[in-house]
């Protein structure tokens, strides 16, 4: 038996038959399309998703400016209103937006100078300068920089302060001891937000329509008398109004937005960092929105025939 199962063949080993490794093409195809699959699911959601989260933020905006300008007229005439959070906030948006300002409006009035004298060199009437320099200073250029300015550097402040707030639960903490959020936190922070950009709109102003008298004086060799006298006779009270009036709307805008981000901070330090971006550029275009609109109603309603 030991020399059969010597001399014996040997069984045969089954033959196992080897998967070829997909080749690298393959591979790279099937993530292209799994990633192409994804970005057009994500981007159905977000188109069905957007309109309604941009009118749920829209409304939530709006209920909260009309319930803080409420309490904020109540508060005033009852004797409530919280003074001493009033000129704290007050003195932290100044400083914080008061020099980058100044240095936007600077550069802002050369700008404006040197443009117009141009424009105003090629059609024969460089004594028109100093007035459609000026008029754009105070018309467009003061409160749009100080709104800017205010949403970039105040209201990306208030918005950390009260995103830390939301996430460290404070915000549930005051309501539950049946503290009105809204009275404590956003009423100071809207009436120091419209005092502080009424003032920045009038440093704006002075300090856009003086840089562009000097650059037009000392570097294009314009007449002074005829500067300030050409915009003094094209100038008018109503727009004065209209740059104070856009002031109040725009410092009120920037606080109605910073503090409804703010409080709606989800998803801890990563979700404040979150909400600030959004409050920047949310308030941003909303600014660029409403400056439109008050620049065509004033056209609009106080006409004028001549420049």
């Amino acid at each position: 038996m030991a020399i059969l199962e010597r001399g014996a063949p040997a069984r045969p080993e089954p033959i196992r038959h080897r998967r070829s490794k997909p080749k690298a093409s393959a591979v790279q195809t099937v993530q292209k399309v799994s990633a192409v699959g994804e970005i057009k699911k994500w981007s159905r959601g977000y188109v069905r998703r957007h309109p309604i989260a941009a009118l749920e933020t829209v409304g939530g905006q709006a209920v909260l400016g009309l319930r803080a300008i409420q309490y904020l007229i109540i508060d005033i005439c009852t004797l409530k209103f919280p003074f001493v959070e009033f000129i704290r906030q007050s003195a932290f948006m100044a400083s914080a937006s008061a020099m980058p300002t100044v240095f936007v409006a600077v550069p802002i009035g050369m700008t404006l100078s040197i443009q117009f004298a141009l424009l105003a060199g090629q059609v024969g009437a460089t004594s028109m300068a100093g007035a459609a320099s000026g008029l754009a200073v105070i018309r467009q250029g003061a409160p749009m920089v100080a709104a800017l300015l205010m949403a970039s550097a105040a209201g990306s402040a208030v918005c950390a302060d009260l995103g830390s707030r939301k996430i460290r639960d404070e915000i549930d903490a005051m309501e539950v001891m049946g503290l009105s959020v809204i009275r404590r936190l956003v009423v100071p922070r809207l009436a120091a937000a419209v005092l502080v950009g009424v003032s920045l709109t009038g440093v704006v102003c002075f300090v856009g329509f003086f840089s562009g008298y000097l650059f037009n004086t000392f570097v294009q060799n314009g007449t002074p008398g005829t500067f300030v006298s050409t915009f003094a006779s094209f100038a008018t009270v109503g727009d004065f109004y209209l740059t104070m009036i856009k002031a109040i709307v725009f410092g009120a805008i920037v606080a109605i937005v910073a503090c409804h981000k703010g409080l709606n901070t989800r998803g801890g330090p990563a979700g404040v960092a979150n909400s600030v971006n959004a409050t920047v550029v949310a308030s941003i275009i909303l600014l660029m929105v409403v400056n439109v609109g008050f620049t065509q109603l004033y056209v609009l309603l106080f006409p004028r025939t001549g420049f």
